[in-house]
């Protein structure tokens, strides 16, 4: 049997907290970690093998770009951080810049992996990667609304008294100001969700400006993101035909296409295998439209 192996390139926050996590969970025999600054990947990959005795089988090293070679995942965390008060649009240009050297470097080396994108603006950066790479649009997967709609499960389900994991309900569109909330969809065993207007605002407003909250309170996030980003690659490394809301290129979703959004996709071993097609409500058909073009516009504007 073939050992599996996943890179991460980039390992602030994100990062390293995704291959901390990667390693607890024992999803692959190989984790490399990339980084610029190279000390602080061999200082990672040195902390984390010094637990392997109480872990197990996985080899955890620093690495060069050549390791991407063979990798079943390269997950792309890096880029400029995003500031107290800065939106992630704010990041665009810094991060494309810095896409544009990774790219050259990764697909030198690497033809058949799947790319998964974590850095943000993730739609934007899903999208250039995509461009960049001319790869298959299913192996360029961005981690796009999943985080948004477990936030949006776990406050619906702190509202309700109920486990967060027998709610479902999406956020879909940008990761970011422009996303929204599928409440037409939104289910407990099937039934309703019985909120108010009032409430279901509280509710949205808490989950789309999480990451402002969390940035001014400690600077940065990264817990949930990387167990978003470990859900993605068990569904990819296992084949699971997984139901997950990433940021995959669209073409005539509700009319809106040529763009990354965030929408429900069946993930598997080829990446996103199919594009589900939800039943949206008028106005959430206009929000939609509105995101898609708003990030059509960033695109526009960045020479690529």
């Amino acid at each position: 049997m073939s050992k599996t192996k996943i890179v991460i390139i980039g390992v602030g926050a994100v990062g390293a907290t995704t291959a901390y996590t990667l390693l607890l969970r024992e999803r692959v025999d190989e984790l490399v970690l990339i980084d610029a600054n190279k000390g602080k990947a061999k200082g990672d990959a040195i902390d984390m093998n010094h637990g392997l005795p109480f872990l197990g089988r996985t080899k955890v090293w620093a690495g060069e770009y050549e390791d991407c070679r063979d990798a079943d995942i390269i997950i792309i965390t890096a880029g400029a951080a995003q500031k107290p008060g800065e939106t992630r649009i704010d990041l665009l240009k810094r991060n494309v810049a810095i896409f544009e050297s990774i790219m050259t470097e990764v697909l030198k080396y690497n033809h058949d992996g799947i790319l998964l994108i974590a850095s943000n603006p993730v739609d934007i950066m899903s999208y250039f990667s995509w461009w960049k790479s001319k790869w298959p649009v299913q192996r360029i997967i961005g981690s796009g609304t999943l985080l948004d709609s477990s936030r949006f499960r776990y406050l619906i389900g702190e509202e309700l008294g109920i486990d967060p994991r027998s709610v479902h309900a999406h956020i879909i569109g940008e990761h970011g100001d422009s996303e929204l909330p599928v409440w037409s969809l939104a289910n407990i065993a099937g039934t309703r969700i019985p909120f108010d207007e009032e409430t279901k605002e509280r509710i949205f407003t808490n989950t789309r400006d999480a990451a402002y909250e969390i940035i001014s309170a400690k600077g940065a996030t990264y817990y949930a993101i990387a167990l978003a980003l470990d859900r993605i690659c068990t569904a990819i490394l296992h084949d699971e035909g997984a139901v997950l809301n990433v940021s995959t290129l669209l073409q005539d979703y509700h009319g809106v296409s040529n763009v990354y959004l965030g929408v429900p996709c069946i993930v598997d071993s080829s990446g996103v295998r199919e594009v589900l097609k939800l039943e949206l409500s008028e106005s959430e058909r206009e929000q939609l439209h509105r995101s898609a073009q708003k990030l059509k516009e960033l695109i526009q504007s960045v020479e690529v």
